[in-house]
């Protein structure tokens, strides 16, 4: 595995570059970091937290963080997608929306040539009720729905977000079909649900986490590959017997063609700020749920999750 010593012992050799022979990587200019989504929202802060710890990591980094929301994060992803390969152009990926986005449509990104730096975060996702609610797991809501089909709504973040994908593959495990109702975001969704208005409400642990700890809200099962340690008590969808995964993966990307003794430092500084004990502990402060995965490890989750939305696409197109 190599380190991130001998990642930067690689860089000087990019000096011989004409192009980088006056200023080389990273001083020249500022990294410019895409986030296709507004500011204060949970990519945005999961990416103004890691770039800070990584730019202590990288001699002579500076990162700028700019949003570009618009088509669902297309506009973000496509900025990135295109940029020059030359380690000064970075983004947010996603799992959902980016996969979502090019099964749906043809954007102007392919997600299996990004450059994968690091992943960050993987916030399951998770069904939600008003304390109030006759269903104490996921069999209760599943029984219920069978005997009322289309009769209990879903309020989601959206057509196509992992919270509706979520839906989506319940309904296949269980045999059911509930009514979705996509809002503009979480927060109207937790409006209503809090409001006794919406039966259920799907979104990430990481959002409801603070109103289950007051207990204003009750979680159904969470859908991560094990129980978050922040909310240890909530099984998951399979271990009540569903066969889901499910959630937001947040991480960080490039163009394709990064340099490789580039792409190798920055992934370096990212595994090792990853580890770093203040962030992890910051981390868990913002209930950041951290899943590290570095380079092809990186890449090869966000493959295996484009391959599944592909699958599920042909047999329930979200957009219909």
């Amino acid at each position: 595995m190599p380190t991130r010593r001998g990642a930067l012992a690689a860089l000087p050799a990019l000096l011989s570059a004409p192009a980088l022979a006056e200023a080389p990587w990273p001083t020249a200019r500022p990294i410019e970091v895409f986030v296709p989504f507004p500011a204060g929202g949970g990519v945005d802060t999961m990416v103004r937290g890691i770039t800070a710890q990584v730019a202590t990591r990288l001699p002579g980094a500076r990162f700028v963080v700019t949003n570009r929301p618009g088509a669902g994060g297309q506009l973000g992803f496509e900025a990135n997608f295109n940029a020059a390969p030359d380690g000064y152009t970075l983004g947010a990926a996603t799992n959902t929306a980016m996969n979502a986005i090019s099964v749906e449509r043809m954007p102007r990104y392919r997600p299996a040539e990004f450059t994968y730096i690091a992943n960050v975060v993987d916030d399951p996702a998770a069904f939600w009720v008003h304390p109030d609610s006759p269903w104490k797991n996921l069999s209760d809501l599943a029984a219920a729905a069978r005997a009322q089909p289309e009769a209990f709504g879903v309020g989601t973040a959206g057509v196509g977000s992992d919270d509706h994908i979520l839906q989506l593959t319940f309904e296949e495990a269980s045999g059911t079909r509930l009514i979705h109702i996509p809002y503009n975001g979480t927060a109207p969704t937790l409006r209503d649900l809090l409001g006794g208005r919406l039966p259920i409400g799907s979104f990430n642990m990481g959002e409801g986490i603070t109103l289950l700890r007051e207990g204003r809200i009750r979680c159904l099962g969470q859908a991560g590959p094990q129980r978050w340690e922040a909310a240890a008590d909530i099984p998951t969808f399979r271990e009540q017997g569903f066969d889901i995964l499910g959630g937001s993966a947040r991480g960080i990307a490039g163009p394709p063609g990064i340099p490789a003794p580039i792409r190798g430092a920055l992934r370096e500084a990212f595994r090792e700020a990853l580890s770093d004990p203040g962030f992890v502990a910051e981390a868990a402060r913002l209930n950041l749920p951290l899943r590290p995965l570095i380079g092809d490890d990186y890449a090869a989750m966000m493959a295996a999750d484009l391959a599944s939305l592909r699958r599920l696409w042909t047999r329930r197109p979200w957009k219909d």
